[in-house]
């Protein structure tokens, strides 16, 4: 984790904070060294600019981590289903895929 590029994200998110991609940002450093703080990032994402697409598979991916089945597979329909609003292909297969992938490890 980088102090230094989390206190100029802060800052960015200070003086655009209509820009979902600093917060986007934000939540990315956190993410593997302070996962919860990167979860309150996402789901700030997810309230506040629903359409802001990358935000689905990561939070997806975190939730399914901390064993939040219910969260994680929710979060992954409803980004396939704004992937596919979009007409993003490339979007729309990597959260498929990833989709089948946790719906898979219910299985074993």
């Amino acid at each position: 984790m980088n102090n230094t590029r989390i206190q100029l994200l802060l800052h960015y998110i200070e003086e655009q904070p209509e820009d979902p991609f600093n917060v986007y940002a934000l939540a990315m450093e956190y993410r593997d060294e302070q996962p919860a703080q990167a979860l309150q990032y996402f789901q700030q994402l997810l309230e506040q600019h629903p359409s802001y697409l990358p935000t689905y598979y990561h939070a997806a991916a975190l939730y399914a981590e901390q064993e939040n089945r219910p969260a994680a597979e929710e979060t992954y329909q409803q980004g396939i289903e704004l992937a596919r609003a979009q007409k993003n292909e490339k979007a729309f297969q990597e959260l498929s895929r990833a989709y089948r992938a946790f719906q898979d490890d219910d299985d074993y």
